[in-house]
Protein backbone atom coordinates (compact mmCIF):
# COMPACT_ATOMS: atom_id res chain seq x y z
CA UNK A 1 0.00 0.00 0.00
CA UNK A 2 1.19 3.29 -0.74
CA UNK A 3 0.75 6.83 1.32
CA UNK A 4 -2.05 6.56 3.87
CA UNK A 5 -4.91 8.82 4.02
CA UNK A 6 -7.20 8.82 7.21
CA UNK A 7 -10.17 9.92 6.16
CA UNK A 8 -13.51 11.51 8.25
CA UNK A 9 -16.93 11.65 7.15
CA UNK A 10 -19.22 13.98 9.36
CA UNK A 11 -21.78 12.24 11.41
CA UNK A 12 -22.47 8.45 11.58
CA UNK A 13 -22.57 5.93 8.59
CA UNK A 14 -25.05 6.69 6.24
CA UNK A 15 -26.06 6.09 2.74
CA UNK A 16 -24.70 9.35 1.54
CA UNK A 17 -21.11 8.55 1.67
CA UNK A 18 -21.50 5.82 -0.11
CA UNK A 19 -18.99 6.46 -3.02
CA UNK A 20 -16.22 6.49 -0.72
CA UNK A 21 -17.55 2.79 0.68
CA UNK A 22 -17.87 1.75 -3.04
CA UNK A 23 -14.33 2.80 -3.42
CA UNK A 24 -13.20 1.35 -0.23
CA UNK A 25 -14.92 -1.94 -1.32
CA UNK A 26 -13.61 -2.41 -4.70
CA UNK A 27 -10.26 -1.08 -3.67
CA UNK A 28 -10.05 1.68 -5.83
CA UNK A 29 -8.08 3.76 -3.56
CA UNK A 30 -5.07 1.25 -3.14
CA UNK A 31 -4.93 1.28 -7.01
CA UNK A 32 -4.20 4.61 -7.03
CA UNK A 33 -1.59 3.85 -4.69
CA UNK A 34 -3.12 4.96 -1.25
CA UNK A 35 -4.06 3.07 2.10
CA UNK A 36 -7.53 5.04 3.01
CA UNK A 37 -8.84 4.27 6.40
CA UNK A 38 -12.81 5.61 6.73
CA UNK A 39 -13.39 6.97 10.20
CA UNK A 40 -16.99 8.56 11.21
CA UNK A 41 -17.31 11.13 13.88
CA UNK A 42 -18.55 10.80 16.59
CA UNK A 43 -21.21 12.48 18.20
CA UNK A 44 -20.24 14.76 20.39
CA UNK A 45 -17.24 15.12 18.30
CA UNK A 46 -16.24 18.40 17.04
CA UNK A 47 -16.10 18.64 13.67
CA UNK A 48 -12.22 19.70 12.55
CA UNK A 49 -11.43 18.39 15.79
CA UNK A 50 -9.15 15.18 14.63
CA UNK A 51 -7.91 17.24 11.57
CA UNK A 52 -6.04 19.71 14.15
CA UNK A 53 -4.61 16.96 16.20
CA UNK A 54 -3.16 14.88 13.07
CA UNK A 55 -5.25 12.15 13.55
CA UNK A 56 -7.22 12.07 10.28
CA UNK A 57 -5.62 13.14 6.89
CA UNK A 58 -8.97 14.24 4.99
CA UNK A 59 -12.70 15.51 6.80
CA UNK A 60 -16.00 15.56 4.57
CA UNK A 61 -18.00 19.28 6.10
CA UNK A 62 -19.35 21.67 4.43
CA UNK A 63 -17.93 24.70 2.90
CA UNK A 64 -19.34 26.72 5.15
CA UNK A 65 -17.96 24.93 7.80
CA UNK A 66 -14.81 24.65 6.94
CA UNK A 67 -14.88 28.44 6.47
CA UNK A 68 -16.30 28.82 9.91
CA UNK A 69 -13.15 26.83 10.93
CA UNK A 70 -10.81 28.96 8.80
CA UNK A 71 -11.99 31.98 10.24
CA UNK A 72 -10.99 30.43 13.86
CA UNK A 73 -6.95 29.80 12.60
CA UNK A 74 -7.83 26.33 11.78
CA UNK A 75 -5.67 26.23 8.85
CA UNK A 76 -8.32 24.05 6.78
CA UNK A 77 -8.61 24.37 3.20
CA UNK A 78 -11.54 22.64 0.78
CA UNK A 79 -10.24 21.11 -2.11
CA UNK A 80 -13.14 19.24 -3.61
CA UNK A 81 -16.48 20.26 -3.32
CA UNK A 82 -19.01 17.51 -3.67
CA UNK A 83 -22.32 18.91 -4.08
CA UNK A 84 -22.37 20.76 -6.48
CA UNK A 85 -26.08 21.48 -6.30
CA UNK A 86 -27.04 23.33 -2.51
CA UNK A 87 -28.76 20.12 -0.70
CA UNK A 88 -31.38 22.28 1.20
CA UNK A 89 -34.94 23.89 0.56
CA UNK A 90 -37.90 25.92 2.33
CA UNK A 91 -40.45 22.67 3.03
CA UNK A 92 -44.20 23.46 3.15
CA UNK A 93 -47.05 22.08 3.06
CA UNK A 94 -48.66 21.63 -0.69
CA UNK A 95 -51.82 23.53 0.45
CA UNK A 96 -49.48 26.62 1.94
CA UNK A 97 -50.37 29.80 1.22
CA UNK A 98 -46.39 30.54 1.08
CA UNK A 99 -45.68 30.58 -2.33
CA UNK A 100 -42.29 32.76 -2.18
CA UNK A 101 -39.56 33.10 0.59
CA UNK A 102 -40.97 36.90 0.57
CA UNK A 103 -44.52 34.85 1.66
CA UNK A 104 -42.48 34.02 5.42
CA UNK A 105 -42.77 37.24 6.75
CA UNK A 106 -44.92 36.26 10.36
CA UNK A 107 -44.27 32.47 9.41
CA UNK A 108 -42.78 30.47 11.66
CA UNK A 109 -39.90 28.46 10.24
CA UNK A 110 -38.56 25.07 11.80
CA UNK A 111 -34.79 24.15 11.60
CA UNK A 112 -32.37 21.85 13.80
CA UNK A 113 -30.32 25.39 15.11
CA UNK A 114 -28.93 28.27 14.06
CA UNK A 115 -26.11 26.23 12.47
CA UNK A 116 -25.30 24.85 9.74
CA UNK A 117 -26.11 24.57 5.96
CA UNK A 118 -29.78 24.87 7.17
CA UNK A 119 -29.75 27.76 9.14
CA UNK A 120 -27.14 29.18 6.07
CA UNK A 121 -29.45 28.70 3.33
CA UNK A 122 -32.61 30.31 5.84
CA UNK A 123 -30.00 33.29 5.86
CA UNK A 124 -29.62 33.78 2.27
CA UNK A 125 -33.30 32.68 1.25
CA UNK A 126 -34.44 35.81 3.89
CA UNK A 127 -32.05 37.96 2.51
CA UNK A 128 -32.78 37.26 -1.26
CA UNK A 129 -36.62 38.15 -0.29
CA UNK A 130 -35.75 41.03 1.57
CA UNK A 131 -36.42 39.45 4.90
CA UNK A 132 -34.24 39.66 7.82
CA UNK A 133 -34.49 36.97 10.98
CA UNK A 134 -36.34 39.60 12.98
CA UNK A 135 -39.50 39.42 10.28
CA UNK A 136 -40.07 35.62 11.03
CA UNK A 137 -40.47 33.47 13.89
CA UNK A 138 -37.51 31.18 14.25
CA UNK A 139 -38.05 28.06 16.34
CA UNK A 140 -34.87 25.20 16.78
CA UNK A 141 -36.42 22.19 16.63
CA UNK A 142 -33.38 20.03 16.47
CA UNK A 143 -34.24 17.04 13.77
CA UNK A 144 -37.83 16.83 13.96
CA UNK A 145 -38.64 18.59 10.43
CA UNK A 146 -41.27 15.62 9.59
CA UNK A 147 -43.05 16.33 13.33
CA UNK A 148 -43.41 19.47 13.15
CA UNK A 149 -44.64 19.61 9.76
CA UNK A 150 -46.86 17.03 9.49
CA UNK A 151 -48.08 18.03 12.87
CA UNK A 152 -48.61 21.68 12.53
CA UNK A 153 -46.30 22.96 15.12
CA UNK A 154 -44.70 25.41 12.50
CA UNK A 155 -45.70 26.89 9.28
CA UNK A 156 -42.44 25.54 6.72
CA UNK A 157 -39.30 23.57 7.81
CA UNK A 158 -35.87 23.86 6.44
CA UNK A 159 -34.57 20.69 5.54
CA UNK A 160 -32.46 18.54 2.85
CA UNK A 161 -33.47 17.64 -0.74
CA UNK A 162 -31.99 13.97 -0.52
CA UNK A 163 -33.48 13.51 3.55
CA UNK A 164 -35.89 15.40 4.54
CA UNK A 165 -37.41 15.88 1.43
CA UNK A 166 -37.70 11.83 1.09
CA UNK A 167 -38.81 11.39 4.61
CA UNK A 168 -42.19 13.25 3.26
CA UNK A 169 -42.62 11.74 0.23
CA UNK A 170 -42.42 8.31 2.18
CA UNK A 171 -44.50 9.76 4.49
CA UNK A 172 -47.55 10.32 2.18
CA UNK A 173 -46.99 14.23 3.46
CA UNK A 174 -47.32 16.69 0.48
CA UNK A 175 -45.11 19.20 0.08
CA UNK A 176 -43.87 21.80 -1.95
CA UNK A 177 -40.16 22.86 -1.98
CA UNK A 178 -38.32 26.56 -2.44
CA UNK A 179 -35.00 26.46 -3.35
CA UNK A 180 -32.68 29.25 -4.72
CA UNK A 181 -31.07 29.14 -7.83
CA UNK A 182 -27.41 30.34 -6.95
CA UNK A 183 -27.32 30.60 -3.28
CA UNK A 184 -23.76 32.56 -1.98
CA UNK A 185 -23.05 29.06 -0.38
CA UNK A 186 -21.20 25.90 -0.88
CA UNK A 187 -21.93 23.09 0.41
CA UNK A 188 -20.33 19.79 1.75
CA UNK A 189 -16.76 18.65 0.01
CA UNK A 190 -13.53 17.21 1.14
CA UNK A 191 -11.05 19.53 2.97
CA UNK A 192 -7.49 19.04 4.44
CA UNK A 193 -4.85 21.29 6.74
CA UNK A 194 -2.73 23.52 4.57
CA UNK A 195 0.19 21.12 4.97
CA UNK A 196 -1.14 18.52 3.60
CA UNK A 197 -2.61 20.08 0.58
CA UNK A 198 0.61 21.58 0.08
CA UNK A 199 2.28 18.32 0.39
CA UNK A 200 0.29 16.18 -1.08
CA UNK A 201 -1.22 16.93 -3.63
CA UNK A 202 -1.15 14.19 -5.78
CA UNK A 203 -2.25 11.76 -3.09
CA UNK A 204 -5.25 13.88 -2.86
CA UNK A 205 -5.88 14.26 -6.41
CA UNK A 206 -5.77 10.18 -6.22
CA UNK A 207 -7.83 10.09 -3.69
CA UNK A 208 -10.77 12.11 -5.14
CA UNK A 209 -10.59 10.35 -8.38
CA UNK A 210 -11.13 7.11 -6.27
CA UNK A 211 -14.35 9.24 -5.14
CA UNK A 212 -15.33 9.72 -8.22
CA UNK A 213 -15.26 6.32 -9.71
CA UNK A 214 -17.50 5.17 -6.47
CA UNK A 215 -19.73 8.29 -7.09
CA UNK A 216 -19.84 6.84 -10.77
CA UNK A 217 -20.80 3.78 -10.05
CA UNK A 218 -23.31 5.09 -7.04
CA UNK A 219 -25.33 6.78 -10.53
CA UNK A 220 -25.19 4.12 -12.64
CA UNK A 221 -26.08 1.13 -10.25
CA UNK A 222 -27.24 2.84 -7.12
CA UNK A 223 -29.12 -0.99 -6.34
CA UNK A 224 -25.37 -2.29 -6.27
CA UNK A 225 -24.07 0.47 -4.49
CA UNK A 226 -26.94 0.30 -1.57
CA UNK A 227 -26.16 -3.34 -1.37
CA UNK A 228 -21.73 -3.05 -1.09
CA UNK A 229 -23.09 0.09 2.02
CA UNK A 230 -24.51 -2.70 3.81
CA UNK A 231 -21.33 -3.94 4.91
CA UNK A 232 -20.69 0.14 6.56
CA UNK A 233 -23.63 1.27 7.93
CA UNK A 234 -24.70 -1.12 10.45
CA UNK A 235 -28.90 0.28 10.40
CA UNK A 236 -28.91 -1.09 6.71
CA UNK A 237 -30.17 -4.39 8.20
CA UNK A 238 -32.90 -5.15 6.19
CA UNK A 239 -35.52 -4.62 2.78
CA UNK A 240 -37.58 -1.35 3.97
CA UNK A 241 -34.22 -0.09 5.30
CA UNK A 242 -31.98 -0.60 2.24
CA UNK A 243 -35.37 0.09 0.14
CA UNK A 244 -35.20 3.68 2.08
CA UNK A 245 -31.24 4.19 1.60
CA UNK A 246 -31.63 3.76 -2.41
CA UNK A 247 -34.28 6.18 -2.09
CA UNK A 248 -31.42 8.50 -0.30
CA UNK A 249 -28.62 7.93 -2.55
CA UNK A 250 -30.84 8.37 -5.53
CA UNK A 251 -31.56 11.96 -4.49
CA UNK A 252 -28.38 12.61 -3.72
CA UNK A 253 -26.30 11.17 -6.87
CA UNK A 254 -28.50 14.28 -8.48
CA UNK A 255 -26.57 17.09 -6.11
CA UNK A 256 -23.19 15.77 -7.64
CA UNK A 257 -22.86 17.48 -10.44
CA UNK A 258 -21.04 17.33 -13.95
CA UNK A 259 -17.84 17.31 -12.62
CA UNK A 260 -17.57 15.64 -9.43
CA UNK A 261 -15.16 17.54 -7.00
CA UNK A 262 -14.82 20.93 -8.99
CA UNK A 263 -14.67 23.75 -7.19
CA UNK A 264 -16.19 27.49 -8.01
CA UNK A 265 -14.30 30.19 -7.76
CA UNK A 266 -16.78 32.69 -7.76
CA UNK A 267 -19.18 30.50 -5.29
CA UNK A 268 -16.30 30.65 -2.94
CA UNK A 269 -16.18 34.64 -3.18
CA UNK A 270 -19.71 35.18 -2.87
CA UNK A 271 -19.83 32.78 0.33
CA UNK A 272 -16.79 34.78 2.17
CA UNK A 273 -18.09 37.91 1.94
CA UNK A 274 -21.98 36.65 2.65
CA UNK A 275 -20.80 35.00 5.78
CA UNK A 276 -19.06 38.75 6.79
CA UNK A 277 -22.39 40.17 5.63
CA UNK A 278 -24.06 38.05 8.26
CA UNK A 279 -21.66 37.67 10.57
CA UNK A 280 -21.18 34.22 10.12
CA UNK A 281 -17.17 34.23 10.88
CA UNK A 282 -15.46 35.38 13.90
CA UNK A 283 -12.43 37.20 10.82
CA UNK A 284 -13.45 37.61 7.81
CA UNK A 285 -11.60 35.14 5.24
CA UNK A 286 -10.30 35.53 1.81
CA UNK A 287 -11.81 32.75 -0.32
CA UNK A 288 -8.71 32.17 -2.01
CA UNK A 289 -7.85 31.28 1.68
CA UNK A 290 -10.44 29.00 1.95
CA UNK A 291 -10.30 26.89 -1.00
CA UNK A 292 -7.62 25.45 -4.02
CA UNK A 293 -9.21 24.58 -7.24
CA UNK A 294 -5.29 22.98 -7.85
CA UNK A 295 -7.11 19.34 -6.83
CA UNK A 296 -9.94 19.31 -8.92
CA UNK A 297 -10.11 22.16 -10.97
Amino acid sequence: TGPQLREAESGLPDIQFAPLYVAHHFGWFTEEGLDVTLRHHGAQEKLLGALQTGDEDVVFAGGGEMLQGRSQQIPVRSFATVYQQYPVALIVPADSAIQSFADLKGHTIGLPGQYGENWFFLLAALAEAGLTPADVDIKSIGYTQYAGLTEAQVDSVVGFLNNDVVRFAEGGFAIRTLTLADPPLVSVGFGALDVTVDARPEDLRAMVRAAARGAQLCVSDPEQAVQIAVAYVPTLTGPEQQSHALVVLKATTKLFGDQFGSQDRLRWEDMAAFFVEHELVSSPVPAREAFTADITG
